[in-house]
């Protein structure tokens, strides 16, 4: 079997370009936010970079992508669990989505898939518990409906009130640890 990729790997073997609009596509290589459209962006390489290597996603993980957007992340998580992996996206936006699914079966990425999100409903808890969470949109507070899709040993990587914070749960409480460094995101459309 061969090996799982680090993320700096992953993300090589999954250029930017390939996930962006047809229009945006000059714009893959800088590290900046580009635009896709109805509000969302796909995040600067840096700081996925950084969210993934404090996401330590490992082979055979179950991931949830919360505001997957092109699929860019999602593509680079399911490189990162292997054929054993499996990897959710979920992303507001429908036509995102179809975009991001057409991405990944493009690339052959048949562990991972992408769907709509239910406004109502935060996540992914039907597909519920997941070993490694990665949030790409910034909330205001802990979202108390992820910290409980988490598996008992999950670990779940957002940015909150403009810093990347990591989240375990010890002791039945999540514990946050945050990232050296400042973030901004588009705002998390869904906070039940």
């Amino acid at each position: 079997m061969p090996a799982v990729p680090s993320v700096v790997e992953a993300m090589r073997e999954t250029p930017r370009a390939g996930y962006l609009p047809s229009g945006s596509r000059r714009l893959a290589r800088i590290d900046a936010p580009v635009e896709l459209g109805h509000g969302s962006t796909c995040s600067q390489p840096s700081t996925v970079r950084t969210m993934l290597e404090l996401l330590d996603v490992r082979e055979g993980q179950s991931v949830l992508d919360v505001g997957s957007g092109s699929g860019w992340t999602t593509a680079i998580l399911a490189r990162l669990v292997g054929p054993t992996g499996r990897v959710l996206g979920v992303e507001v936006v429908e036509e995102l989505v179809q975009d991001a699914a057409g991405r990944l079966r493009r690339d052959g990425l048949d562990r991972a898939a992408v769907r709509v999100a239910d406004p109502d409903v935060l996540g992914a808890p039907d597909a519920a518990p997941f070993d490694r969470i990665l949030v790409s949109a910034m909330a205001r507070e802990l979202p108390g409906a992820l910290v409980d899709q988490l598996a008992a040993d999950g670990l779940m990587v957002l940015p909150l009130e403009g810093q990347v914070v990591s989240v375990r749960v010890e002791d039945d409480r999540p514990r946050l640890e945050p990232a050296p460094g400042w973030y901004r995101f588009v705002p998390l459309r869904t906070q039940p």
